[in-house]
């Protein structure tokens, strides 16, 4: 495959669905049959539960979730649980790390670094947060990220808050991590900001920190 990767934009997608695309994906990318790939999207209401998912993290009975609209799913990686919903720009790049760095640690200061330029063209400073993975403005999360590495292929990726209601987060212990709030490009700079809006300035990001053309 010529180095670089394509976008793929899937809209507002189910979780399970999204996730069926990205194994698929998996598959070619690691069999050579497809480029690395940048999945672009948005989740209906979701609660995914990581690799370390706490059960405590949950304030609620599973019940009361879907009660709420809100599905709640466990998934295969990295990290405890955090919220999708509408609003949120979720990223899944299913990249073939061995042409790029055989480094799971290198890959997640990379996809902050990402996130990190597109607050930067934003003017906002955010900031890494050792040892929990993921972005920060101040005290508060704007992006969270987990990732799984198959045969060095990776899955799942980073969600960005752009406008996205907030108030799901306060019903869990977000990445498990107690303490410390969550906040959106919406509220840090106080006007609406959408995911169709950050989409160029990401998508310009990975081009940027991985040295790839969009295919």
């Amino acid at each position: 495959m010529s180095p670089g990767f394509q976008v793929r934009d899937l809209g507002l997608i189910p979780f399970h669905e999204a996730d069926a695309v990205q194994r698929t994906l998996l598959a070619q990318v690691r069999d050579g049959q497809a480029p690395n790939t940048l999945l672009l999207l948005e989740h209906p209401p979701v609660l995914t539960l990581g690799a370390n998912f706490h059960p405590e993290n949950l304030l609620h009975p599973t019940a009361w979730y879907e009660a709420q609209g809100i599905q709640v799913s466990p998934v295969d990686r990295g990290g405890d649980v955090t919220f999708h919903g509408p609003g949120q720009l979720v990223a899944y790049p299913v990249f073939d790390l061995s042409g790029i760095g055989k480094d799971l640690h290198l890959w997640l200061r990379n996809l902050e670094e990402c996130v990190l330029r597109v607050l930067a063209q934003y003017g906002i400073e955010g900031r890494r947060f050792p040892p929990h993975t993921g972005v920060w403005v101040g005290d508060e999360k704007v992006a969270a990220m987990g990732v799984k590495v198959s045969r060095w292929v990776s899955i799942h990726g980073l969600a960005l808050n752009c406008n996205n209601p907030l108030d799901a987060f306060g019903t869990i212990v977000p990445c498990g991590i107690s303490g410390y709030g969550v906040t959106s490009l919406t509220q840090v700079l106080g006007r609406s900001v959408t995911v169709e809006e950050v989409k160029p300035s990401l998508v310009r990001a990975f081009q940027d920190v991985f040295g790839l053309p969009v295919l």
